[in-house]
C-alpha cells in the first residue's frame, strides 16, 4: 500500500510540474518574440483590451491565438501518437511515422493548389478525410499477408505511405509554382499567423479526439500487452482499433488542419511521458497531453529567436529536437521490432 501511495503521489507531483511548465510556457509566449509585451499589457489585453494600445492588439490578435493554437495541436499530436504506440505496440509509432500527418497534408495541400479552396473548415473536413485514407491504406498495407500486422510491418507500410504522400505533395507544387506561398506553411508547419477563427472551427473535434482518447485510457492498458492477451481479456480487439483510427483522425487530422504537419511530437513526448508516469495510460495520456502542449509553446518560442528577427517554422524545430531522439530510439533497439 504504502508503495502505491508514494507511487501515486510521485505522478501527481510530477503532474503538477508539467501543468506549472505548460503555464510559465503560455506565458512566455504570449510575453516574448519580435516585439515583447509587458505583463502589464498582456493583463490588459484580456481583462481591459483598448484598441488604441498596440501591445494589447499585438497580445490579443496575434500571440494568444498563436499559443492557444500550439498547446491544443502539441497535446493533440502526443496523445495521438501514445495511442497509436499502444495500439500497434511499437515505440516509433506516431501520425507523422505512419503517415497519417503526410496523408491529411496532401489531402489540404491539393485542395489548396488544385481547387483554391481556402475556408478554414472545408479544409478541416478534407484534413480528415487525407488522414482516413492514410490510416486505412498503412493498416491495410501492415495486414497483408500470412503474419498479419505486426509493429515492423505497420511502420514499414507507414515509411513507404509517408514517401507516396510527399512526392504527391512535391509534384502539385511543382505543376503550381504560382501558389506556392499560399501552402508553404503546410509543408514545414506553422502556428505563425494563426487567428482564432482558424482554431475554433477544429475545436470541437479535438475536443471530441481528447475525451474519447480519456475515456478508454484502462483499453489502451490492455491493448499494450499485445493482441492476443486483450483478447484473452475480452478485450473487442476490432471495435477498439476502430475507436483508436477514429481518435487519432480526430487529432491529426485537426491539427494539420489548423497547423500543417508538425512531426515527431508524438514520439518525443509519450517516451519521456512513459519515463516519468510509468506504463499505466490513465496518466501517461495527461502526461503526454501536458508536456506536448509545452513541448510545441516552447519550440514555437524558439523558433522566434533562432535566426532572429526572421522566424522558423516550428515544424522544423521539432524536427531538429526529434530526429536525434527518433535515431536513439533505433539505435539502441528500443522498438521491438
Amino acid at each position: 500500500m504504502g508503495r502505491k501511495i508514494r507511487s501515486t503521489a510521485f505522478r501527481s507531483a510530477g503532474l503538477l510540474g508539467g501543468l506549472v511548465l505548460l503555464i510559465v510556457s503560455f506565458m512566455a509566449s504570449m510575453r516574448y518574440g519580435f516585439v515583447s509585451i509587458s505583463w502589464g499589457d498582456i493583463h490588459s489585453s484580456i481583462t481591459n483590451y483598448d484598441e488604441g494600445v498596440m501591445n494589447q492588439v499585438i497580445a490579443r490578435t496575434a500571440r494568444l491565438p498563436r499559443a492557444l493554437i500550439a498547446a491544443t495541436v502539441g497535446g493533440s499530436l502526443a496523445l495521438a501518437g501514445a495511442i497509436l504506440q499502444s495500439v500497434t505496440r511499437n515505440p516509433l509509432a506516431s501520425p507523422s511515422v505512419l503517415g497519417i500527418n503526410a496523408g491529411a497534408s496532401l489531402a489540404v495541400v491539393a485542395a489548396l493548389t488544385l481547387a483554391s479552396i481556402r475556408e478554414t473548415e472545408t479544409l478541416m473536413w478534407i484534413s480528415f478525410f487525407g488522414a482516413a485514407i492514410a490510416a486505412v491504406a498503412v493498416y491495410a498495407m501492415g495486414s497483408v499477408g500470412r503474419e498479419g500486422l505486426s509493429p515492423l510491418r505497420i511502420i514499414l507500410a507507414g515509411s513507404a505511405m509517408t514517401a507516396l504522400f510527399a512526392s504527391l505533395t512535391q509534384g502539385m507544387l511543382v505543376r503550381n509554382e504560382s501558389g506556392l506561398q499560399d501552402v508553404l506553411f503546410w509543408i514545414a508547419g506553422s502556428v505563425a499567423g494563426r487567428t482564432t477563427e482558424m482554431l475554433l472551427p477544429v475545436l470541437p473535434y479535438m475536443g471530441a479526439g481528447w475525451l474519447l482518447a480519456f475515456a478508454l485510457s484502462r483499453q489502451w492498458n490492455v491493448m499494450a500487452m499485445g493482441e492476443e492477451s486483450a483478447k484473452g481479456l475480452g478485450q473487442n480487439m476490432t471495435l477498439m482499433k476502430l475507436a483508436a483510427g477514429l481518435i487519432v483522425i480526430l487529432l491529426a487530422g485537426s491539427a494539420v488542419a489548423v497547423a500543417g504537419p508538425i512531426g515527431l511530437i508524438g514520439i518525443i513526448i509519450p517516451h519521456v511521458a512513459r519515463g516519468i508516469a510509468g506504463l499505466d495510460y490513465r496518466w501517461l495520456l495527461p502526461y503526454s497531453a501536458v508536456l506536448g502542449a509545452s513541448l510545441l509553446l516552447l519550440a514555437d518560442l524558439a523558433a522566434r529567436f533562432i535566426i532572429f528577427p526572421l522566424e522558423v517554422p516550428v515544424g522544423i524545430m521539432t524536427a531538429a529536437l526529434g530526429a536525434p531522439f527518433f535515431i536513439y530510439l533505433a539505435r539502441k533497439g528500443r522498438a521491438k521490432l
